[in-house]
């Protein structure tokens, strides 16, 4: 669908392996053939957007997680390592014993987290990155895209809008705990999503007329919550805070689509394809919407190419007469 408004944006959200969803969503938007003008990600949606905005197409990148998702690479990573001693539920003696792994190496992360910047280093993550994206700045993707992240330092938002399309990224999903920031120059780079989760602000800055944002933070429920400890009471304020900030600027967006990824874990990477289908089938459900956004920015823009045109020939009669 091309518009005939301006700039379409599209401004994925972080969430770690939620954010997977954000493909199958891609995968509709490029199915109705809306014609994206600018990517504007943080975090995973960083990772997923820097992609789709280098060319590559929604399907063929569901096609490379899911590879990677199975790959030797992958399984001996940290994150893979992390991922597949997560417990799954049941009271056998198999689950009992992930669930002991598990413990055991929270704790040892926490440990270490305690002597350097992020459990994970640029290393652990950079291999993801690399797989993913090519080695070209951000000035020559196919899509404008920007990055979006944190400096620690002077507690700005940053974002990044040139050089290596990689770093940008990497510097954005440097997760606070979790992965380690990114030193540049006198900043300190960290995850885009500690001041802008999704940065719809950010699309219209860059002149969109149009902004459909893909969220994929998690669900804010109270049902069956159990707060009984300190890191309880820090999880939950940490979500409520993510949650407020991110309704603040999808106030600014034009249609909003929410894949249903429950309360899964930043690293839940075994659940991509379940992700990359609750991402497609959100996106269906919120197509009226994005329509309708469609549709009235169009005719805003139609209505002032005539206020614009009409202007035009009463200057052009006054110098005539």
């Amino acid at each position: 669908m091309k518009s005939e408004a301006g700039k379409i944006a599209v401004v994925l959200g972080g969430g770690g392996a939620r954010g997977f969803a954000h493909i199958g969503a891609l995968k509709v938007l490029r199915e109705k053939g809306v014609d994206i003008g600018l990517v504007v990600g943080t975090s995973m949606g960083a990772l997923i957007g820097g992609a789709y905005a280098c060319g590559i197409e929604p399907a063929q990148l569901e096609r490379m997680v899911l590879a990677y998702e199975s790959s030797k690479e992958f399984r001996s990573s940290p994150l893979g390592k992390m991922e597949r001693n997560r417990p799954q539920g049941g009271t056998g003696l198999v689950s009992k014993l992930l669930r002991a792994v598990n413990a055991f190496n929270e704790a040892l992360y926490m440990a270490q987290a305690m002597f350097k910047p992020g459990i994970l280093s640029h290393k652990d993550v950079e291999s993801i990155v690399n797989y993913f994206l090519p080695d070209i700045n951000i000035e020559n993707t196919r899509i404008p895209f920007r990055a979006v992240t944190t400096d620690l330092v002077s507690g700005q938002q940053i974002v990044i809008s040139q050089g290596s399309i990689r770093q940008a990224v990497l510097a954005s999903s440097a997760v606070p705990g979790a992965v380690e920031p990114l030193r540049d120059g006198e900043r300190l780079l960290a995850d885009g999503g500690i001041v802008s989760l999704v940065p719809v602000g950010v699309a219209r800055t860059e002149g969109a007329d149009v902004v459909i944002a893909v969220v994929v933070d998690k669900e804010l429920k109270g049902e069956g919550l159990a707060i009984s400890t300190a890191t309880d009471v820090y999880g939950r304020a940490a979500d409520i805070m993510c949650h407020c900030l991110s309704d603040f600027e999808l106030r600014e967006a034009d249609a909003v689509i929410r894949p249903n990824v429950g309360n899964s874990q930043w690293s839940a990477f075994s659940q991509a394809a379940y992700f990359i289908r609750e991402g497609e089938r959100a996106a269906r459900a919120c197509w009226p919407d994005v329509q309708k956004a469609l549709c009235r920015a169009h005719r805003q823009s139609a209505l002032l190419c005539f206020l614009i045109g009409l202007k035009d020939r009463i200057f052009s009669f006054g110098r005539t007469g």
